[in-house]
């Protein structure tokens, strides 16, 4: 997996001040993408163990709510097997930290039948905090929107759509 950039003490993509994790390849290809240079799976450079490494040390503060995947595509399948050692990393050196996902994917295609679906799918969501779904929309943009980009996106509190078994949204 290739990477586009990382930014650390992020504000807007979560909860709190947040590392972001922007991955490279996205088969979504919206009209009107922030960031169409990370269709490109090849964009950017390679995400390797220093890479996941430099990640984790930069949660280590306390004043670090967590992180944040984003891209590209992240639950594109590559994606997934590549990002979900540093997931289990995650939730086993700091547990308190959370983990928010925007994805093009819906939560019912990451659950159902898609393109998206994979072996590692399960064991990804279960790792993830809060899922923003949805593809970007721009005929549906507002830039009024907390976390989201268009109106059709959906912030999805993970935790208690397990819980309930169907989509709960995040209230925060």
């Amino acid at each position: 997996m290739n990477y586009a950039t990382i930014k650390f003490c992020d504000i807007a993509n979560g909860i709190g001040i947040r590392t972001v994790l922007f991955v490279s390849g996205c088969t979504h290809h919206c009209k009107g993408c922030f960031q169409p240079e990370t269709w490109d799976f090849s964009y950017g450079q390679p995400y390797t163990e220093a890479t996941e490494q430099q990640i984790l040390d930069s949660l280590s503060p306390s004043y670090i709510h967590g992180l944040t995947l984003l891209g590209g595509e992240p639950m594109e399948p590559d994606n997934q097997r590549a990002l979900l050692p540093l997931l289990r990393r995650l939730k086993t050196e700091y547990p308190r930290k959370t983990v928010w996902c925007y994805s093009g994917y819906t939560y019912e295609e990451l659950t159902g039948v898609s393109r998206a679906r994979c072996e590692v799918t399960d064991e990804m969501l279960s790792l993830i905090d809060v899922l923003v779904d949805g593809e970007f929309v721009l005929e549906k943009k507002n830039i009024s929107l907390r976390f989201r980009g268009s109106e059709n996106q959906r912030i999805i509190d993970l935790a208690k759509t397990r819980e309930q078994g169907s989509v709960v949204l995040w209230e925060g």
